[in-house]
């Protein structure tokens, strides 16, 4: 079936910022007929819980996200890439700078917002707003939807999160998760990039052991080293631990970059009431039986013990965003090398 014409960029981005009403014109249940660069809707849910997601698909209230898709020019069929959000929401860079670059690398894009659907602005001072657990149900929504494209290879299509979304970017990544959405023709994420990821401590964290993380698919962590807001430290121990389990992992360390430094927005900005978690947080979780340990001590803890070590020992409030250019054009160069690995893009 003809593919019709690349919409330019200025219309594209029109697009991405178009009202609500615009927004949900189409609800799109899969891609087999080939639609342009445009802003669809898609069908996902809100499971409360990890535990509820592990469930299986559709766990929790139905939701509509909405993916913004950008194509590639040709015709040819090539691998795409998922974009999830962080805490304030889909932004500038989603919608602009990484659909430019990886477009012209041949690779298709769909930015997803998982906020906006949900009548929610911004977590970053109440991530209870929207379950984490709904982030994954998303990504791998919006997994089953790009793979039915037919200018996309199923079997290259990779994910990328910032910040909460990062998380996001290294969960799907784990077997479990994965296996509970039942995908398709064994359909997973080919590679795995979290940016400036949250997660590396406190109630995200995994035990890290043989059989958690895919090994078959590689990831990239890409992290400023003057971040504030999820420390780098915590993620690149927590990466070279994955690595050891056999999951191929590279970590990219950009000099001087604090959190968001991808944003448009190179002032320096507060964000007084995120909630962080502190990097000495000793919380990790057992995927197995999905029981928390003090992984200084290897204690069992119950959930009465979770709440009291996240009060006195892991939550915190405020940090810095700051986008830098530098640092995301190296970040950016980084990553197409990454894909022309993993991928196979041009």
């Amino acid at each position: 079936m003809a593919i019709r014409p690349f919409i330019p960029w200025c219309v594209a981005v029109m697009l991405a910022f178009a009202s609500p009403l615009l927004a949900a014109q189409e609800l799109i249940a899969d891609m087999g007929a080939g639609p342009p660069t445009g802003r669809y809707a898609f069908a996902s849910s809100t499971p409360r819980s990890l535990l509820e997601l592990l469930k299986g698909p559709g766990q929790g209230e139905p939701a509509q996200p909405v993916g913004h898709w950008f194509l590639p020019p040709g015709t040819e069929r090539g691998p795409a890439v998922v974009l999830m959000h962080g805490s304030g929401g889909i932004y500038d860079a989603m919608l602009d700078f990484w659909p430019k670059q990886f477009n012209a690398a041949g690779i298709a894009v769909l930015a997803v917002d998982s906020f906006g659907p949900r009548g929610v602005k911004s977590t970053a001072e109440d991530q209870s707003q929207v379950p984490f657990a709904a982030d994954l149900a998303d990504a791998f929504a919006a997994l089953k939807l790009v793979a039915s494209h037919p200018r996309v290879d199923p079997a290259r299509i990779a994910i990328m999160g910032f910040s909460r979304g990062g998380i996001t970017a290294w969960r799907t990544s784990v077997a479990r998760i994965a296996a509970s959405q039942r995908l398709p023709d064994g359909l997973r994420f080919a590679a795995h990039v979290p940016v400036y990821a949250g997660g590396c401590v406190g109630t995200f964290r995994l035990v890290v052991k043989l059989d958690v993380f895919s090994i078959k698919a590689p990831m990239l962590w890409v992290h400023g080293d003057r971040d504030d807001y999820a420390p780098i430290g915590p993620c690149r121990e927590y990466a070279e631990r994955i690595a050891k389990t056999g999951t191929p992992v590279e970590f990219l360390t950009l000099e001087g970059a604090m959190h968001k430094f991808d944003q448009d927005d190179i002032r320096r900005i507060h964000v007084r009431g995120a909630q962080r978690t502190l990097e000495t947080c000793p919380l990790e979780m057992d995927m197995d039986t999905l029981i928390y340990y003090d992984r200084n001590t290897g204690q069992r803890l119950s959930g009465e013990a979770v709440q009291a070590t996240m009060r006195q020992s892991c939550s915190a409030t405020g940090a810095h965003l700051q986008g830098d250019r530098a640092a995301r054009d190296k970040a950016a160069q980084a990553i197409l090398t990454f894909f022309r690995k993993t991928l196979g893009s041009r």
